[in-house]
This record gives C-alpha cells, sequence and structure tokens, in this order.
C-alpha cells in the first residue's frame, strides 16, 4: 500500500448524470492505488438513481429542491465526520455551500483560472492549471495531483438482474440494435424529430436495425419520442419513460450503438463501451463529447463559432456554449447516417 494514501476521502461531486460518470472514473482510479482508503461521496438525488448502489463507495445523497431543509440534515449528517481529504468536483455555489460542511485536512479544488462561482474560496489546495480539457481529463487532474497517473478510465458499474433482464428483453436477440437518446436537459442542444425519424427509417429499411427511442419521464421528452414515432414509417420501440437509469444502461449495454445529442447517456454509453454518434453543434464535443467515441460525433461546433458568432472555434474561450434557436439545424440527417455506417463498419471490419 501506498504509505501516503489518506484513511478517508469525500468525493463532492452532485450532479449532472454524465458529470458523475467522469467522476466515476476518477475515483476507480484513486481506489486501484489506494485500496484501503474509504471513500465517501456527496452525490445528488436523480445522479444517486445510477451509481447509489455502487458497494464500494459510501453514498450521502443530497436532493437540492429540499432547500435549507436538506442543507441543515446534511449539516447533522457530517458533524461528527472527519476526512483526510475533500475532491471538491463541482463549479457551483450550491456545491460550494456543502463544501463548508465537510470537515477536512484538505480541500482540493480547480485552479484559479477554472475555479468559476468563486470555487477557490472554499478550497485550500488546487490541482495544477491546464487548458482546453476534456472534462474528464480535466477531474483526472484530482487524481494526478497524488501523483496517480493512470487515464485509462474503467468504470465498473454493477447492473442488478432486475435491469439486465429489462434489457434482454427489449434487445432479445443479436439483431443490430439503434437506440436514439434524442433529448438533454438543455433544450437549444436537441435536434429535430423528423430528422431522428429519417435516421431512423434508414437504420430499419437499409442497414436491417432495430430502433429504440428511449429517455425520462418529463413531457419534453415523451413529445418527442411520440413525434420520433409518428414521423417515421417504419417500426421502432419507444421507450420514452418506461425505464430506470440502470434499465437504461443494461439496454445501452447491449446496444449496437446509441444517436443523442450532448447528454447523460452519450457518458453512460460510455461507460458499457457503447459507440456513441454524439450530434454536437450547441457545444464542443472536443470538451464534452462521449470519450471514446468523439470520433464518430457529427461535430457542427468549429461551423457554429464561424456563422453564429464569426469567428474561429479556436478564438471562442473553451467552455462557449452556442445554444441558439437554429444551431442544430448544420447537422442533416445525411451527416448522421454517414457516421451510422461508420460506425458499423468498423464494427464489422473489428469482428
Amino acid at each position: 500500500m501506498n504509505t501516503t494514501a489518506p484513511a478517508s476521502v469525500c468525493i463532492l461531486r452532485l450532479s449532472a448524470i454524465g458529470d458523475v460518470c467522469h467522476t466515476l472514473a476518477v475515483v476507480r482510479s484513486l481506489q486501484q492505488a489506494w485500496p484501503h482508503t474509504r471513500f465517501t461521496w456527496i452525490i445528488g438525488k436523480l445522479e444517486a438513481r445510477l451509481l447509489g448502489h455502487l458497494p464500494d463507495i459510501e453514498f450521502i445523497v443530497y436532493d437540492k429542491r429540499t432547500g435549507l431543509k436538506g442543507y441543515w440534515a446534511l449539516r447533522q449528517q457530517l458533524r461528527q465526520r472527519h476526512f483526510d481529504v475533500l475532491l471538491h468536483m463541482q463549479l457551483s455555489i450550491r456545491a460550494s455551500a456543502l463544501a463548508l460542511l465537510v470537515n477536512a485536512q484538505m480541500k482540493l479544488g480547480f485552479d484559479r483560472a477554472r475555479a468559476r462561482e468563486l470555487q477557490w474560496l472554499f478550497t485550500n489546495t488546487r490541482i495544477a492549471a491546464q487548458r482546453n480539457q476534456h472534462v474528464l481529463d480535466g477531474l483526472f487532474g484530482f487524481a494526478e495531483h497524488f501523483g496517480i497517473h493512470t487515464r485509462i478510465p474503467q468504470w465498473n458499474i454493477p447492473l442488478p438482474s432486475t435491469a439486465l433482464d429489462h434489457a434482454q428483453q427489449v434487445i432479445p436477440d443479436q439483431q443490430p440494435t439503434l437506440v436514439i437518446s434524442p433529448c438533454s436537459s438543455h433544450t437549444l442542444r436537441n435536434w429535430r424529430a423528423e430528422h431522428y425519424a429519417q435516421v431512423g427509417d434508414f437504420a430499419v429499411q437499409v442497414l436491417g436495425m432495430r430502433v429504440l427511442i428511449c429517455g425520462g419521464p418529463s413531457v419534453l421528452e415523451k413529445d418527442m419520442g411520440a413525434a420520433i414515432c409518428t414521423h417515421m414509417t417504419q417500426p421502432a420501440i419507444n421507450l420514452v419513460g418506461k425505464d430506470s437509469l440502470l434499465q437504461l444502461l443494461a439496454t445501452l449495454q447491449r446496444a449496437t450503438v446509441l444517436i443523442t445529442p450532448d447528454s447523460g447517456p452519450a457518458h453512460m454509453a460510455t461507460t458499457v463501451g457503447t459507440p456513441v454518434i454524439g450530434l454536437y453543434a450547441a457545444t464542443n464535443p472536443a470538451r464534452s463529447g462521449p470519450y471514446f467515441s468523439r470520433k464518430w460525433c457529427v461535430d457542427k461546433y468549429p461551423a457554429a463559432c464561424e456563422t453564429i458568432l464569426h469567428q474561429s472555434a479556436n478564438q471562442v474561450p473553451w467552455t462557449r456554449k452556442i445554444e441558439l434557436p437554429g444551431v442544430m439545424d448544420l447537422i442533416t440527417p445525411e451527416d448522421v447516417i454517414q457516421k451510422l455506417q461508420q460506425v458499423l463498419a468498423a464494427k464489422t471490419a473489428h469482428h
């Protein structure tokens, strides 16, 4: 055992789904290097539905909707606790307010340039400054601070039998299956229903694929799922609002490929090794794309920078989002179909 390994580490990363997937990869690297360290993770309520069952991490669930009541409850929970290290991995005032409740000798946060929303005020140690990194690589800076330089992300999320059974029911055989998860939590990152339908029809008619449409229970997602089915001339299975996060993860594990905008499911699919065709115009896939599938992304972010901001992508700040009406129309169904054919060709060559 590394003698410098801390006895206890508290991780503070509440949200979102994609970001907690990135964080887990870093935690797995730390667990590998420090097998005797106890890990406690303060996590959001939704995100706990995906990761809260992991057996080797203690989770403290914080529901932001409980406001001050939840804050005081967390304060009571942490009052008698002491940690050697707090990894403050979230840039938000809310998260920093919770960091005040964590009694830790070292409070490690981002370097001054990246510590947005005053995060630097709530930490006493900072990771090394880096520029223009993928979000996951940026979070790996927390492991690198301790001399742990593993950059091969691993997740090892155990899937319960209920989730595996669900996936077996919706993908019962070896037929190539395309999952479309059409919605991001930011509506201006979403593509048109008729465009998804065109790609779905091509997948069924020309490529002989099964098409599943997945998403959460919100009205927006249900409307989008229904609209895609209405526009399609070929059959598709609409699972929007009908599965849990773990059931979706198990489904993604059995799927051939996922098509999605910049969203949590893009990173969920990455954790189970499924290729992702990410639809990127509002955001930069070099920064937030599915880690192992950036070559499969339809990347219209440079075109968005030029047509909307009248600057090259190199001139635009790394974290800049171009979430404006019509930006996703820079992506055509033909762009996505081309990537879909490339992914299937690569899979065939691999086998």
